[in-house]
């Protein structure tokens, strides 16, 4: 029996090909499997885990089916949702269960609340291990759970942002999701960190992908519109405004639901939960840094910082005294 090895230098091209497309007429269109796949990607205390808590919880009281899986190490989503209770990790459930000589069951890391279930796949120790591999690996283990198998209207998926290695990036890279949602506010780092995540988009749709981002959500808006502004600039929707208000932040930090219609905040909840449902997979247009920075007044970034060199001398100190030269120096004949 003969094995058909693919040529390396033919497939190093076709990716090479496929990488310079022109992409522009692709028409994006409404995720059309039943179950959609959302990837929420924002800055490290931007909000995004109470979003999302709050989200899902507003989603199951619509008669949604949905899954909640925390995939950031920080395990914050499921705390929000579950009233501050630390659900187990699948990092640390499949270690354990596997030091005993046990497999991991669903019951073990799955757990619901007002019709959301939820789980948290967790990272290493501090120091002990890659974040991304972790992640990667978490997913490699809800496939064996059956995850391919689980009948749910919307599985969410909550990301951390700011990291852009290959593990936190793997719902973009291979398909995972039909679209990504952007939580942000009006400040520079949050819309870097958005403007990262639609880079990453637009990466991956010249390769070949279909992931694209379903719009933005601005946390915490103080009216000032930055948010807005770039979410005009990268050519994606604003599906939320979330004000920044004290009632809400107290809320949060007591770990109460307000995605609910009991509260006075549900039917912003249930707009949104209307928006991201129909939002389609956009392809954006990510910003330069120049462009990202002319959001924000020069005031606020210091865009109009004149780059000075430094120079040899600036580099020496203490030890710029001249040293004596080995050239030889012949007297004039």
């Amino acid at each position: 029996m003969t094995l058909d090895v693919p040529n390396l230098k033919d497939f190093d091209q076709r990716l090479r090909d496929e990488a310079n497309e022109d992409l522009a007429d692709i028409v994006p269109t409404e995720a059309t499997k039943k179950t959609q796949i959302i990837a929420i990607y924002g800055k490290g205390g931007i909000g995004k885990s109470f979003t999302l808590a709050n989200l899902s919880h507003m989603m199951a009281e619509m008669g949604k089916r949905v899954l909640l899986i925390g995939c950031d190490p920080k395990s914050d989503t499921t705390s929000l949702l579950f009233g501050g209770k630390a659900c187990p990790t699948i990092i640390e459930t499949s270690t354990r269960k596997k030091l005993a000589g046990e497999e991991v069951k669903i019951g073990d890391v799955c757990f619901k609340r007002g019709g959301v279930f939820a789980m948290e796949l967790g990272g290493p120790e501090v120091g002990r291990g890659c974040g991304g591999r972790g992640i990667i690996h978490g997913f490699e283990l809800l496939e064996k759970l059956g995850f391919h198998d689980w009948d749910f209207d919307y599985v969410l998926l909550d990301f951390l942002g700011d990291v852009v290695c290959g593990g936190f990036g793997l719902p973009i890279a291979r398909d995972m999701a039909q679209k990504v949602i952007l939580v942000g506010s009006n400040d520079l780092q949050s819309l870097y960190v958005a403007n990262n995540v639609c880079s990453a988009v637009e990466y991956f749709r010249k390769l070949g992908g279909n992931v694209g981002v379903a719009g933005l959500v601005i946390n915490k808006d103080d009216g000032t519109g930055e948010a807005a502004a770039f979410a005009e600039a990268v050519k994606i929707p604003v599906l939320a405004s979330i004000p920044q208000d004290d009632d809400l932040r107290k809320k949060s930090a007591n770990y109460q639901i307000v995605g609910t219609s009991k509260s006075q905040w549900g039917e912003m909840f249930a707009g949104l939960a209307e928006a991201v449902g129909v939002a389609p997979p956009i392809r954006p247009a990510p910003l330069d840094q120049d462009g990202l920075l002319n959001l924000f007044s020069a005031e606020t970034t210091g865009k109009d910082f004149v780059l000075e060199p430094a120079t040899d001398m600036d580099m020496r100190g203490k030890n710029v005294a001249p040293k004596k030269s080995l050239e030889v120096v012949y007297d004039d004949v």
